[in-house]
């Protein structure tokens, strides 16, 4: 017999929702896109035929509608692992834990889960107002270290590359990396870069910008500019990848991130047309999801 899970474990909502996110099972689709900022959703659903339902708590806004036929879900995660963390659990709990009973499902859904977000370069020949889609998450943030997670011999190879690389020494926690949903990749390969993200815990020091405070590791940025093991490459750095990466991939689902360039690292440029740019990428995204 399964084993039930304790209400202090899965906060289930007076409307039978679960607790950050404020949805309901039946208010979810198996096709998802996650942003990171609360208003973009609307930025998203805007494209829908219809909508059938809002939701809100906190910075977790969920629209989910129709465009044609397909069903599709847009979520906000806000910024940081630590969200993805709430975010990944509970969509995955919605498909796959049976809130009467509280105990996993026999049989478990695989979600499609497409991130769309920004991110800066690392990449001369990456430029601001580019898109790109992350073929692994590097985390240096600590999230996957708290779940059971083997990684396989080829993440072992790129891990080990990166700390003698970077010289991370005891500066950050044990980074962790995890690849992108494989059936996802191959629609959304023309007009992307490609390369490995890195997944930071802050927009500053983590990711070497200095205002006031110096930092721990000056060279770490320039460290990851010029990463190379057997051609792969790190091309950006982010806030939620990784985490999306690591959890999708434990829990067995589809999960893709896209990222628009807003900044570039090496160059010192930051776009001038971010909405625009986001915009582009939203409806690309919504182009090719629709045909699959």
């Amino acid at each position: 017999m399964t084993d039930r899970i304790a209400e202090s474990e899965l906060i289930i909502n007076e409307r039978g929702s679960v607790y950050h996110l404020d949805v309901h099972p039946d208010e979810l689709a198996t096709d998802i896109i996650t942003v990171g900022d609360p208003d973009r959703v609307q930025q998203v659903s805007q494209h829908f035929d219809r909508i059938e339902y809002k939701r809100q708590h906190r910075e977790f806004v969920t629209h989910t509608g129709y465009i044609g036929s397909k069903r599709l879900s847009v979520v906000s995660t806000g910024i940081g692992t630590d969200n993805i963390d709430i975010v990944l659990n509970e969509l995955d709990a919605l498909v796959n834990i049976d809130f009467d009973t509280r105990t996993v499902k026999p049989q478990l859904k695989q979600l499609n889960i497409v991130r769309v977000g920004t991110s800066g370069s690392l990449q001369h020949h990456i430029p601001v107002d580019s898109f790109l889609v992350s073929t692994y998450g590097l985390g240096i943030d600590n999230l996957l270290n708290f779940y059971q997670n083997t990684p396989t011999a080829a993440e072992l190879a790129i891990l080990a590359a990166f700390i003698n690389q970077t010289q991370l020494g005891g500066n950050v926690a044990a980074p962790y990396i995890s690849p992108c949903g494989p059936a996802m990749l191959p629609y959304f390969s023309e007009g992307f870069h490609q390369g490995i993200t890195v997944t930071c815990p802050g927009f500053y020091g983590p990711q070497g910008r200095v205002l006031r405070l110096p930092l721990s590791n000056p060279g770490f940025i320039n460290s990851l500019t010029h990463f190379n093991f057997d051609g792969n490459i790190i091309s950006n750095f982010e806030m939620e990848t990784a985490g999306l990466y690591g959890l999708g991939k434990l829990l067995g689902h589809q999960v893709l991130s896209l990222n628009a360039i807003m900044a570039n690292r090496v160059t010192g440029q930051f776009s001038n047309n971010g909405k625009k740019t986001m915009d582009k990428l939203i409806a690309k995204t919504l182009h090719i999801l629709t045909s699959i």
